[in-house]
C-alpha cells in the first residue's frame, strides 16, 4: 500500500485564512471589529460587514457592506426581519480592491454620492477560482 502526502499549499484552508484577514482589514478600516463580520469561504465565496450607520434617506435600516468573488462589495440596507438586504451600489472594478478603495467607496455611499458604484451588478470572476481569488487576496495583504 502506498501513501501519498502532499505537503504543498492547502488552497481552500490558505483561501479561508486570506479571506478572514481581508475581511478584518475592511472592517478596521471602516470603523467595526471582526464580531461585526461573517464570512463563508465555499462557492460562491461571501463576506458580511454589518456598519453602525444609517443612510438618512433610509433612516431604519441599517448599512452593511457585503462582497461575493463574482460581484466584488456592494453597500447594502438590511431589510425588515426575514427580508434579504437591498444593494445600493457596486464598487466595481476588482473583485478584491485595495482596501482604501473600499473605504473611499463607502464613504461617497455615506455622502449621496451618485457617482458612488454601479447600479448593476458587475461580473469580476466565475465564483469557484479560490486559486486565483488566493493570489488576489494575499496581494491585498
Amino acid at each position: 500500500m502506498s501513501i501519498l502526502i502532499d505537503f504543498g499549499r492547502d488552497t481552500e484552508f490558505s483561501f479561508e485564512r486570506r479571506l478572514r484577514g481581508y475581511v478584518e482589514a475592511v472592517a478596521k478600516a471602516v470603523g467595526v471589529g471582526l464580531e461585526s463580520c461573517a464570512f463563508d469561504p465555499g462557492t460562491p465565496a461571501a463576506a458580511y460587514i454589518a456598519l453602525d450607520w444609517r443612510l438618512s434617506r433610509f433612516p431604519d435600516h441599517d448599512l452593511a457592506l457585503v462582497w461575493d468573488e463574482r460581484h466584488g462589495w456592494a453597500a447594502a440596507i438590511e431589510g425588515a426581519a426575514g427580508d434579504p438586504s437591498t444593494v445600493l451600489a457596486h464598487l466595481g472594478g476588482e473583485a478584491v480592491p485595495e482596501v482604501r478603495a473600499v473605504v473611499r467607496f463607502l464613504a461617497a455611499v455615506r455622502a449621496d454620492d451618485p457617482g458612488a458604484g454601479e447600479l448593476e451588478a458587475p461580473v469580476l470572476l466565475e465564483a469557484g477560482d479560490h486559486e486565483r481569488l488566493l493570489n488576489a487576496l494575499a496581494a491585498r495583504q
